[in-house]
């Protein structure tokens, strides 16, 4: 059983010491931002470096996030990185259609051999009302995941219960479209720990599995949140021996009743549990 990644670190395409000391700082993929992290008068030389960069295979995933596809620089971003060896996925901004999805996939396709993975990014009411046909567009699309920033601004939400509805939206689309649970957004405040541990909680109760982030010092916070705690872990063992010596329903001696589904669950938890043991 393959297990999706926890920690998604992004890094500014423009500043390449950083990216380097990304690389080495434990997340599970680093996402090299071109765009909300670039200022637009150093798009081209992030462009470059992070062709560079991408020209030799590198020691952990690398995702590049490129600008809105409906804009006018997505198009170079995809030339200059889509058919590189060190590239591992291309994360998609502001996408409102699944046609979009669509188009990006087949241009990327006869450049790369084969369209590389593509994580959708939904940052609009639009791109959320939306969710399912886009999660389901393509079969190059791994993922899709919220904007929080761009959304909040178009929605004009200002607590973070009012996203709450947009959340479970794209749990059930991802769900739906057999795609992988999604990763949260970024936490903003690199220095409230405990804020980014609450909110990572409460994004584990949606369905969320896993987190973006912004800074090194917010992935053990994340990677804590989202692993199964001892009496998951416990709980999941106990499950998945009763179902190895009966078949079928049945009931625990805690009085606990599991089926098929419980037992797929308990063996996610599991899997997760030793995801560092592989």
């Amino acid at each position: 059983m393959t297990t999706p990644p926890l920690t998604w670190l992004y890094v500014p395409g423009d500043r390449p010491l950083v990216v380097a000391k990304a690389l080495a700082a434990g997340a599970d993929v680093v996402v090299v931002d071109l765009e909300d992290a670039v200022a637009p008068d150093r798009k081209e030389y992030a462009r470059s470096a992070t062709a560079e960069l991408l020209s030799c295979p590198q020691p952990v995933p690398v995702h590049v996030r490129v600008n809105a596809l409906d804009g006018p620089l997505a198009a170079d971003d995809l030339a200059a990185v889509a058919a590189l060896p060190g590239l591992s996925g291309l994360r998609l901004a502001k996408v409102t259609s699944p046609e979009q999805i669509v188009r990006t996939a087949r241009g990327a396709a006869p450049v790369a051999g084969g369209a590389p993975a593509l994580y959708a990014l939904l940052e609009s009411a639009l791109a959320v009302e939306r969710a399912h046909a886009i999660a389901s567009a393509h079969p190059a699309l791994r993922g899709i995941a919220l904007g929080e920033a761009d959304l909040r601004a178009d929605l004009g939400v200002r607590e973070e219960a009012g996203l709450d509805w947009c959340r479970s939206r794209i749990v059930v689309a991802a769900r739906a479209a057999g795609l992988p649970p999604p990763s949260q957004s970024v936490h903003p405040d690199i220095r409230d720990l405990e804020g980014l541990a609450a909110s990572c909680a409460r994004g584990r109760t949606l369905g969320f599995l896993g987190r973006a982030a912004i800074h090194p010092r917010q992935l053990p916070i994340i990677e804590r949140a989202y692993l199964p705690t001892a009496r998951e872990i416990e709980e999941a063992e106990t499950i998945v021996k009763a179902a190895t010596t009966q078949q079928g329903a049945q009931a625990l001696p805690n009085g606990r009743f599991i089926d098929a589904a419980v037992v797929a669950t308990a063996h996610r938890t599991l899997s997760l549990a030793h995801r560092n043991e592989k």
